[in-house]
């Protein structure tokens, strides 16, 4: 008996998510940054964020 799942949409939502998670939580921490670390870090996370909330949008239902 053969069995194929295509199970690659399923690891790329997954591993999306978990690299959103891992910007929110870069976001909450810049706080803890200098001043000059949060003006470059915060522009960057946000567009990073924006990427993967469109990546995640894009995929197939």
């Amino acid at each position: 008996m053969e069995c194929n799942f295509d199970l690659q949409p399923v690891y790329q939502h997954h591993d999306l998510l978990i690299e959103l998670g891992r910007v929110e939580m870069a976001m909450e921490h810049l706080e803890a940054r200098s001043e000059n670390e949060r003006q470059t870090l915060r522009p960057r996370l946000l567009t990073r964020m924006s990427r993967l909330r469109d990546a995640l949008e894009s995929l197939p239902a």
